[in-house]
């Protein structure tokens, strides 16, 4: 009886140990707008997580119109980008990079590139990240 008590006694206690783990946060922003709004949006919302949980995993996927957001030139949230990129991962598709003629001298230092920026949310929530479309 008592050894029965004491195995009962121990897989609860280990299965309240388990429960009590934290998950990964993991989240992936799609964010295609040309909207300065939209991209002071995404820069808030990834540092308000960081915040929160500064061992989130964040990645945001820029394509579309939203080139600008990660370009040296034309982003208005180019010092919060560089910083940002530090913690969390920004990725340019590489095809609408193309498309504008765009190559990655032109992007903000941190920010990476993917071939497919689709590609690589749908590759993202398949690996069970949580999704974000960032609108305003």
């Amino acid at each position: 009886m008592k050894k029965h008590t004491l195995i009962i006694t121990f897989l609860l206690l280990l299965s309240s140990f388990l429960f009590a783990q934290t998950p990964d946060y993991r989240v992936v922003f799609d964010i295609t707008s040309n909207d300065t709004m939209t991209h002071q949006t995404v820069v808030r919302q990834v540092g308000g997580i960081l915040q929160a949980n500064p061992n989130a995993k964040i990645e945001v996927v820029i394509y579309g119109g939203a080139l600008d957001l990660v370009t040296k030139d034309k982003s208005v949230v180019s010092p919060a980008i560089q910083e940002l990129a530090q913690k969390a991962t920004f990725k340019v598709c590489e095809f609408t990079m193309k498309r504008h003629n765009l190559d990655r001298s032109q992007l903000i230092d941190g920010v990476q590139t993917t071939p497919d920026g689709i590609y690589e949310i749908i590759t993202k929530q398949k690996e069970g990240w949580g999704y974000i479309k960032v609108s305003r």
